[in-house]
């Protein structure tokens, strides 16, 4: 068996063993070292942390860039990286199905699908939207590993409101083969479980909008993978903004008091 079946497998495993798990999102690769060191069995790319390497809004990365980003993180991890495939970098079902099996031979885990043209601002028409599910899914089903593709309705995260339309959107990917579903911006514990009641597939929930709900919480209410999107990034971001405030404003240097230990960070890029 493959390297990249091993981890196919392993991330498989990892939605049904009747418990909730983390994955969290490095936005590089020494961030997605720290997080395998410190014990996370599971990585998922950022696209909007990705898009802030290289100076970038989310959505403006090309695919040739995220393309050999996750060759690079597959090849240089050992757990399963699955990775935010935006929209596929494309609109028709033909050009979405090309691109996944791009994505695939980088030696990732997974990825997701969503239904939201960033260029138009717009969520892609019902049918249309499941039409590049089922593409996906297609070239998925043809692999001798089990790759998961997770498939996104995009409704809440745009600010569309339409819990019936998310549901019936979620209700047809599952049905046009995806592995796990997915509808971030999710804002309360009883929405989740609106959402999830209509569904058998796991569930991915996006964890910061769910103010104050734990891991056990978020299981209880139907999630199965928990993401955090780029909230490490912007978290890790912060205390550069303060830092540099310090410097400009006070010409001061406290905030050396709480940088990381080089030695255990090379420990955990050792793990």
């Amino acid at each position: 068996m493959s390297e990249q079946a091993k981890k196919c497998e392993a991330f498989r495993a990892l939605h049904y063993t009747g418990a909730a798990f983390i994955v969290p999102n490095p936005w590089d690769l020494g961030s997605a070292k720290v997080l395998q060191g410190m014990g996370f069995k599971a990585l998922a790319t950022t696209s909007v942390g990705l898009a802030y390497t290289y100076g970038l809004a989310d959505g403006e990365m090309s695919l040739e860039q995220l393309l050999e980003f996750c060759g690079e993180l597959a090849n240089n991890t050992h757990v399963p990286i699955t990775v935010d495939f935006e929209n596929g970098f494309a609109d028709t079902p033909e050009t979405v199905a090309k691109n996944v099996v791009r994505l695939i031979e980088t030696g990732v885990a997974g990825c997701s699908i969503e239904d939201f043209d960033a260029k138009t601002k717009r969520i892609y028409d019902f049918n249309l939207a499941v039409e590049r599910v089922q593409a996906a899914a297609e070239v998925v089903a043809k692999l001798a590993m089990p790759f998961q593709l997770t498939a996104r309705a995009e409704n809440f995260f745009r600010g569309i409101d339409d819990l019936d339309d998310t549901v019936k959107r979620l209700k047809a990917f599952e049905a046009a083969g995806a592995n796990v579903l997915y509808a971030p911006s999710i804002k309360s514990l009883q929405q989740l479980q609106l959402v999830t009641a209509e569904l058998k597939l796991p569930f991915n929930v996006l964890a910061p909008y769910i103010k104050g709900a734990s891991v056990a919480d978020l299981h209880k209410h139907g999630a199965t993978r928990i993401s955090l999107g780029g909230a490490l990034n912007w978290l890790a971001v912060n205390p550069v903004m303060r830092a540099a405030s310090e410097m400009l404003d006070q010409g001061t240097f406290s905030w050396t008091n709480d940088v990381a230990a080089k030695k255990d960070v090379m420990e955990l890029f050792n793990k």
